[in-house]
């Protein structure tokens, strides 16, 4: 009788912390379901051209934000956002509840996000120099400084392989001053065989170990990697820019934090 009882009331004292479990799996697909319908309506917007939406089946940039774990009321920086293809969907998606800024090679973002709508994107470390060295597409990098603290993510797509590794060490470290504790570190690029050494065919691209590694020793902590943008008919020895290749290039996505 008494071990029967025992058992009862072990039952119903699951039931709470059951419920709870429950509750909580239910709250957490909802913020996913939030996030996502989040990105795909910045997806769906009008300032994306016909082009920007022809590179949606090669870039993925749904699950690819998801992976993340973008979330609409985050603050992001995005590194290098170039002609800004990712900079209008994470600027849609971040407007009502979030923040975007954006630093490093930001010209045109500038001239082109009031036409865009999204004038509440802040441009960071304006100062910020690239400096060329002797291979073409790499800078060193001068007067990096965010002025930012306790961000959640910070961005950059296909950008790290335009870096000495100096550069990138410096990067890496006001990346980590800027995040809060806990924050995301994305980092997404073209992929170079382990140890390959440099020539001009694979110069646009960069060893994910390397890359974990570097990161790694700035203090992040890597949380996890995604096979999206694996690419298995790309055999890793011409540029991806070069005309013969053939469909999009082998990728690596790679997701940091900052301890917390």
């Amino acid at each position: 009788m008494l071990k029967s009882t025992k058992a009862h009331w072990k039952k119903l004292a699951l039931i709470p912390a059951a419920a709870c479990m429950t509750l909580a799996l239910s709250q957490g697909a909802m913020a996913e379901t939030k996030a996502e319908k989040a990105i795909q309506a910045a997806l769906e917007s009008s300032i994306r051209s016909d082009d920007d939406k022809k590179r949606d089946e090669e870039r993925k940039p749904l699950e690819t934000l998801t992976f993340f774990g973008l979330t609409p009321d985050m603050s992001v920086i995005e590194l290098f956002p170039g002609h800004g293809w990712y900079t209008k969907v994470l600027g849609n998606t971040l407007k009502e509840e979030g923040q975007l800024y954006v630093a490093i090679a930001t010209d045109r973002v500038k001239r082109h996000k009031k036409e865009w709508g999204l004038e509440e994107i802040e441009v960071l470390s304006e100062d910020a120099e690239l400096k060329k060295t002797d291979i073409g597409g790499v800078f060193n990098v001068e007067n990096l400084e965010f002025d930012k603290t306790g961000v959640d993510m910070v961005v950059t797509f296909r950008n790290m392989h335009n870096f000495t590794p100096e550069a990138r060490a410096e990067l890496n470290k006001k990346v980590f001053d800027a995040l809060k504790p806990g924050g995301v570190y994305a980092v997404l690029d073209h992929t170079r065989r382990h140890m390959q050494p440099y020539s001009r065919p694979v110069w646009r691209r960069v060893d994910p170990v390397l890359m974990i590694k570097e990161i790694q020793d700035a203090g992040f902590e890597f949380v996890d990697y995604s096979d999206l943008h694996y690419n298995d008919t790309d055999a890793l020895e011409i540029d991806t820019r070069n005309k013969k290749f053939e469909g999009y290039s082998d990728r690596f996505t790679l997701k940091f934090k900052k301890p917390e």
